[in-house]
C-alpha cells in the first residue's frame, strides 16, 4: 500500500530533511510540495541536495489547494504560520503530522505565554496527540494529528521521564544545559546566525526562559506524572547538526538509574543506553533516528546525564516520519537508520 504524501514548508532544513528520508520510504510517495517565499520555483533551484524527477517539481504557494489524492501531510512551517494549515488539512480528511510549536501545548494559556501570540485554532488543542512515539504512541497510532516535539523536548524528556516514573529524581531541581547545531534555528537569513557570528564561538540564547522550557515542564509533568520544574538553557555551537542535552539531576540512588534506564528501553529501536562509563557525543548520532544516553553518577544524590540526538532526524523530520509510520501502521523504522554517518 502506497500513501501519497505532502511537505508545506519544503525548503526549510527539516523539509529537506524529510524529502530526503520519504524518497527511500518504501509505501509513502512525495506527491506535493508547498513553500512560501520560493513558492514558484524548481525545488532543485532551492535545494540542492535533491536530484531525479523531484528537483523538477514546481515549488506551490504554502497555501494552496492540496491534491485530494494526498492523504498525508507534514507541516514543516514556522510556527504560527502552520495552524491554518493544519486545520485545512484536517478539513479536507487528511492526516497531519505538525513540526512547527503549534499544537505541542495543551492549553491556550500555556501557548499565549510561550510564543506570545494568540493560537488561530485552539479548538484542535484537544485532539492533536503529543508525538514523542516512545511514550505516546498507543495515542499517535489512531491520531488525525500529531504534534512533533521540539528537539531540545525530545533529547532532555527521553531520558528524564523514565527516571520520573521511577520516582528517582527532585523533580523541582532540573537542570538541563542543551547545546545545538545552527540548523536547529531553521534556514531563514538571520545576522545572528552569519558564518563570522558563529564561527570560533559559543553563546547561549533565550534566556531568561526559552519557550521550550514550557514544553519540557508541561511534558515532563505529564509523561512523569508529577510537577516538574526545570531550568533550561540553550547554546548554539558553530557546525550544522546535531544536539547535546546535558541533564543535572538530583534524587535518590543513583547508582540504580543506569538501570532504569536500560530496562525503560530495552526494546526501543531508536534509544541506545550506551554501557556504565561510556558517554555519547553528537558524531556518534549524525543522520541517524538515534538517541544515545549516557550516564555519569558524581555522588550520593546526583547524577548528570547525557542524551544526543541529530536534531534535524530525531530532532525533527525522523521522528515525525516515525509517528507517520505509526499513524499508518507501517513498521516503525520504516525509512529510518540506526546507524550514524560517520565519520
Amino acid at each position: 500500500m502506497n500513501i501519497s504524501v505532502a511537505i508545506l514548508g519544503a525548503t526549510g532544513y527539516t523539509g529537506a530533511e524529510l524529502i530526503r528520508l520519504l524518497e527511500s520510504h518504501p509505501h509513502f510517495d512525495i506527491a506535493h510540495l508547498g513553500a512560501h517565499s520560493q513558492a514558484g520555483k524548481r525545488a532543485g533551484e532551492v535545494l540542492p541536495g535533491i536530484s531525479g524527477e523531484l528537483a523538477s517539481t514546481v515549488l506551490a504557494a504554502s497555501d494552496a489547494s492540496i491534491p485530494d489524492h494526498v492523504q498525508l501531510v507534514f507541516s514543516a512551517l514556522p510556527h504560527g504560520a502552520a495552524a491554518e494549515s493544519v486545520k485545512i488539512a484536517l478539513d479536507s480528511g487528511k492526516k497531519v503530522v505538525d513540526l512547527s510549536a503549534d499544537f505541542r501545548h495543551k492549553s491556550h494559556d500555556t501557548y499565549r505565554e510561550a510564543y506570545g501570540a494568540e493560537h488561530p485554532c485552539p479548538e484542535l488543542f484537544d485532539e492533536a496527540v503529543y508525538g514523542l512515539t516512545e511514550f505516546s504512541r498507543s495515542d499517535v497510532v489512531n491520531a488525525r494529528l500529531v504534534a512533533n516535539p521540539g528537539c531540545y523536548p525530545t533529547s532532555t524528556l527521553l531520558p528524564l521521564v523514565p527516571l520520573l516514573r521511577g520516582g528517582v529524581l527532585n523533580s523541582e531541581q532540573i537542570i538541563v544545559d542543551s547545546k545545538s547545531g545552527a540548523s536547529g534555528a531553521g534556514r531563514a537569513v538571520k545576522t545572528s546566525l552569519l558564518y563570522c557570528e558563529v564561527n570560533e564561538g559559543l553563546s547561549a540564547y533565550g534566556l531568561p526562559r526559552h519557550r521550550h522550557a514550557w514544553e519540557m515542564e508541561e511534558w515532563a509533568s505529564g509523561f512523569g506524572q508529577q510537577h516538574v520544574s526545570i531550568r533550561f538553557v540553550p547554546h548554539i555551537l558553530p557546525m550544522s547538526r546535531g544536539m547535546l542535552s546535558t541533564l543535572h539531576l538530583s534524587g535518590d540512588k543513583p547508582e540504580t538509574w543506569h538501570n532504569i534506564l536500560s530496562q525503560a528501553f530495552a526494546h526501543e529501536t531508536f534509544i541506545n543506553v550506551l554501557p556504565e562509563g561510556q558517554l555519547p557525543s553528537t558524531q556518534g548520532v549524525k543522520g541517524s533516528n538515534r538517541c544515545d544516553i549516557g550516564i555519569a553518577v558524581i555522588g550520593t544524590k546526583q547524577a548528570v546525564v547525557v542524551s544526543c540526538i541529530d536534531n534535524l532526524i530525531k530532532g525533527a523530520s525522523g521522528q515525525a516520519l516515525q509517528n507517520a509510520n505509526v499513524m499508518f501502521g507501517f513498521g516503525e523504522a520504516e525509512g529510518l537508520s540506526t546507524t550514524a554517518l560517520w565519520p
